[in-house]
């Protein structure tokens, strides 16, 4: 009887420790789920659409970009809100069309810019949102908002900073001037202590990941690469030596830099077991430059309101959240990612009404169907140029044509062939929309050289196929 009672009582105690096990276990899943996840935003400069393996890239080695994009969503139409770089930069940040707060240009080139020129700390940005939800927050690399000190990252939400304030800078870190200097949290870092400016961002990102807090964070780590000048390290010309075109093959090799350290953050993640519950994108600012980029087989290049000035390498990854080896082909834009990442995060975009983008995330798990955009729009300078796709028609606007163009996207996306003659009613439904869209913006707040630089490449442009004629051709 004692035997049987003992039996009992342990089949009983038993059940009770299963039980409590299997409740911590559900309890460890749940938090696993519910815990805010890191964010990383990793931005690249004049990269060409298929200047990376996943979107057909042969010649440049990008492994670990290919390993992170079919960890995720490739996004085969991503388009950022401008075709260079500060105007797309602010609206990436503020989920915004740019052109409602007049940051149509880049700082203007041979003046020294006030606080009035760039985005005006009004508008809130993406850290500042993280911030009021407990986030940590950091700003690495090439700013580009705002050469004044006042609008720099730290007045613009961000904990920590470690890069330059400028559009552009060498990658050895020799300081030329005030925004042409790299900085930490203010505090100039002396050039002894830089490498390669690539390398070096990546180290630094690596020290914030790694640095012991509580507090989840997110990090906008914007690498200059590959913006000019063409410099690059040993290691990463050696890692595109079979590229027999000089240029392309420098080009490459920064290109490369960027891939390596996207591979060592990753490693760190990994070691650190923080990969599953880390979301990071990648995209760049806007299409690849002019000289040794591709943006194939797209037409166009930065500048540029053919999708190959607009249309970027971009894709999103977070094991915990999104589903691997995804394609989504419906176009998205970067405004899309300051809702997206903050729902993500654990916050409401719908109590931030500024925004202008759509949470991704209900639409690439197939919790929503249709699609997350009727109606795109852009502009630069004021209207100088400006495209609205809807559906599968896009208008553009073209300076360098000196007309406007109509294409039908879904039979010519490469935009060969202009079909605005045969449907002039199109092209005013989409007109409309266009100046019904641009009454709610602000006239540019400053101006750049891009009107000028338009005209002069498009002249030379013509005068160079012009040179290939017979004498008796020539116009």
């Amino acid at each position: 009887m004692k035997s049987k009672l003992a039996i009992a009582l342990l089949a009983l105690l038993c059940f009770s420790c299963a039980e409590k096990s299997s409740e911590k276990t559900v309890n460890n899943e749940t938090s696993k789920n519910t815990e805010r996840p890191n964010i990383i935003v990793i931005l690249t400069d004049d990269q060409g659409w298929a200047d990376v393996g996943f979107n057909g890239a042969t010649d440049i080695p990008t492994p670990n970009l290919d390993k992170l994009a079919n960890e995720g969503v490739i996004f085969s139409n991503g388009y950022v809100s401008h075709p260079y770089c500060s105007p797309s930069r602010a609206g990436l940040l503020t989920g915004r069309y740019q052109a409602r707060f007049g940051h149509d240009c880049n700082m203007p080139y041979d003046v020294e810019s006030d606080e009035t020129v760039g985005t005006p700390l009004s508008e809130k940005l993406m850290p500042e949102a993280f911030k009021e939800l407990g986030y940590r927050t950091s700003a690495i690399g090439k700013w580009h908002l705002g050469d004044h000190e006042d609008l720099w990252p730290p007045a613009q939400g961000f904990d920590h900073w470690f890069g330059f304030p400028a559009g552009g800078m060498n990658y050895w870190g020799i300081s030329k001037n005030k925004i042409q200097t790299i900085y930490r949290n203010r505090k100039p870092v002396p050039e002894n202590e830089l490498t390669y400016l690539t390398d070096d961002f990546t180290d630094e990102a690596i020290d914030f990941i790694t640095n012991k807090d509580e507090k989840p964070f997110f990090m906008y780590l914007a690498y200059n690469a590959p913006h000019a000048p063409d410099q690059a390290t040993k290691q990463y010309l050696e890692n595109t030596k079979h590229i027999e075109y000089a240029g392309r093959s420098i080009y490459a090799a920064m290109v490369n830099g960027v891939d390596y350290s996207v591979g060592r953050i990753d490693s760190t993640l990994v070691a650190n077991g923080m990969k599953d519950n880390t979301v990071i994108v990648y995209l760049s600012d806007n299409g690849g430059r002019t000289e040794h980029a591709d943006n194939r087989p797209y037409r166009g290049h930065k500048g540029m309101l053919f999708e190959g000035g607009i249309k970027v390498p971009f894709c999103i990854s977070w094991p915990n959240g999104i589903e691997s080896n995804q394609v989504y082909e419906e176009p998205i834009i970067s405004l899309d990612l300051f809702p997206t990442l903050l729902n993500i995060a654990g916050g409401d975009a719908t109590k931030e009404p500024q925004l202008e983008g759509k949470d991704l995330l209900p639409y690439i798990n197939n919790n929503v169907t249709g699609k997350p955009h009727n109606i795109m729009f852009w502009r630069s300078v004021g209207g100088f140029e400006y495209a609205v796709r809807r559906g599968d028609y896009k208008l553009y606007k073209s300076s360098y044509k000196g007309k406007t163009l109509l294409f039908n996207l879904e039979k010519d996306s490469y935009e060969r062939y202009d079909i605005s003659a045969s449907h002039p009613d199109i092209m005013d439904e989409l007109e409309e929309a266009y100046k019904e869209w641009d009454s709610k913006n602000m006239d540019p707040q400053w101006f750049d050289p891009h009107k000028e630089n338009v005209l002069k490449e498009e002249k030379r442009f013509q005068a160079e196929r012009n040179k290939s004629l017979r004498p008796a051709d020539k116009k």
